[in-house]
């Protein structure tokens, strides 16, 4: 399909929102804005509001509460803002014969696969965490609404993980941050067992969009190129930004944490890939982030 015109992304300022915006704008798309005051995930009224207003051909819902601690601390706040709040977009865009793009994630699954391949789109979901279960519940949700009057040819439900770009707040960055609290001569730990796709949004934007326009409405999955644990991620940053921090692998199990997460995370690109839609190995993406985040004027 060609993105049709005017295009509303929700959650224009996030992570992944904020790259979309950037992308379409280089395309010389017209985009909405959709973002809080007028379109706020607790509020029921904001779908409506937002198609009856502006009239969106396509809604790209970048939008979530990925706070996955959050979630897991209020189950029912995360099913408001991750499940009900789709279905309540999804149902509007049906009714006004809008194209939607759902952004979800690679926490539908339950992360315990042993035999080194990723989780392919058709693999049965089984969400470890209130954030897994409340991405899927929206997903459901899309689903059942475009299902009705032949509607399952306008949803994409595109899959992500691991995010990290600009505006900062993700996993480089607290990295960083958290080196710089160390007191002399202490080691940063970080999880070595718990594995995934590191995926920079400013490549991740212009593949989704290229995606939704070459393949077929469906669910794919699209994450920067390549497997990595967390704690090798934390070494590549380390090794750029503060070298001479010392950082030493741990267990999960030595890393408490209020919500579970999974410990395989990596999900097929296969399908999209069959699209002619891939992204750059993470290495040289974070490498490319990096330069921006820690400029070699950086403390070390």
């Amino acid at each position: 399909m060609n993105l049709q015109e005017p295009i509303a992304v929700t959650g224009p300022g996030g992570r992944l929102g904020r790259a979309i915006v950037e992308s379409l704008a280089e395309r010389g798309m017209a985009v909405i804005r959709a973002e809080r005051p007028h379109y706020d995930l607790d509020d029921a009224t904001a779908a409506g509001r937002l198609i009856e207003t502006h009239h969106p051909r396509t809604v790209i819902h970048a939008a979530a509460w990925t706070d996955v601690e959050g979630c897991a601390a209020q189950p029912d706040l995360a099913m408001r803002r991750n499940g009900t709040a789709v279905q309540e977009l999804a149902e509007v865009c049906v009714a006004a014969d809008a194209t939607l793009v759902l952004i979800s994630t690679n926490e539908v699954f339950d992360g315990q696969r042993d035999d080194g391949r990723g989780y392919a789109e058709d693999d049965p979901p089984g969400p470890v965490n209130p954030y897994g279960a409340t991405k899927l519940s929206g997903e459901q949700a899309a689903r059942a609404a475009y299902s009705r009057d032949d509607g399952a040819g306008r949803l994409w439900i595109i899959r992500t993980a691991w995010l990290f770009g600009p505006p900062g707040n993700d996993f480089p960055s607290k990295i960083i941050a958290a080196a710089d609290r160390l007191a002399s001569g202490e080691d940063l730990r970080v999880v070595s067992d718990e594995v995934g796709s590191p995926s920079y949004t400013i490549d991740l934007a212009p593949a989704l969009l290229d995606l939704v326009v070459a393949a077929p409405a469906g669910t794919y999955h699209l994450v920067g190129g390549g497997v990595a644990s967390r704690f090798e991620v934390a070494r590549e940053v380390i090794a750029s930004c503060r070298p001479a921090v010392r950082i030493a692998p741990i267990s999960r199990s030595e890393f408490p944490r209020t919500s579970t997460a999974p410990a395989w995370a990596v999900l097929d690109t296969g399908r999209a890939r069959s699209f002619g839609i891939s992204t750059r190995a993470w290495p040289a993406a974070l490498s490319s982030y990096l330069g921006q985040l820690c400029p070699a004027s950086a403390p070390t």
